[in-house]
């Protein structure tokens, strides 16, 4: 009797435990999607509110770095336009957009640092502290307001 108790709860939590790895990977699966189609639609933005700056000739600078902490400068091979206030997050003048914080060499501090653009999220810095985050399209309209009527 214990034997077949015990083959019972075994195929019983066996089932449970698959049902619950589909389902995890269901759901992981869901907010790939989402995460891909909002980076898509933020993408858009970026690349819209590009082609209106270098239409408008909104002045654009070489993108400078700040080591973590503070620590150090550099800067990198990327021409663009601070999102941030803080000058921790860029767009490029193609589009794509900037982290600007890293950990710096001393070598980096003297030459360009290449930097690799992140997949845009619709609101910069969300889930940090609070009045840290932005929509995209705000931080965009105080570099030029106006840009998507341009």
């Amino acid at each position: 009797m214990e034997e077949m108790l015990s083959a019972y709860h075994g195929a019983v939590s066996t089932e449970w435990s698959d049902q619950r790895r589909e389902a995890a990977a269901e759901h992981a699966e869901r907010l790939r999607r989402r995460e891909a189609a909002e980076n898509a639609q933020a993408q858009q933005i970026l690349d819209d509110f590009a082609a209106a700056a270098l239409r408008a000739g909104l002045p654009a600078e070489t993108l400078r770095i700040t080591g973590y902490g503070g620590k150090g400068r550099a800067t990198s091979d990327v021409t663009g336009w601070y999102v941030r206030q803080d000058r921790s997050m860029g767009v490029g003048t193609d589009g794509k957009l900037y982290i600007l914080t890293a950990p710096l060499g001393l070598m980096d501090r003297w030459r360009r640092v290449h930097l690799e653009p992140i997949p845009p999220p619709l609101v910069l810095g969300a889930g940090g502290r609070d009045g840290d985050s932005i929509d995209l399209a705000d931080a965009l309209e105080r570099l030029l307001p106006g840009w998507r009527e341009r």
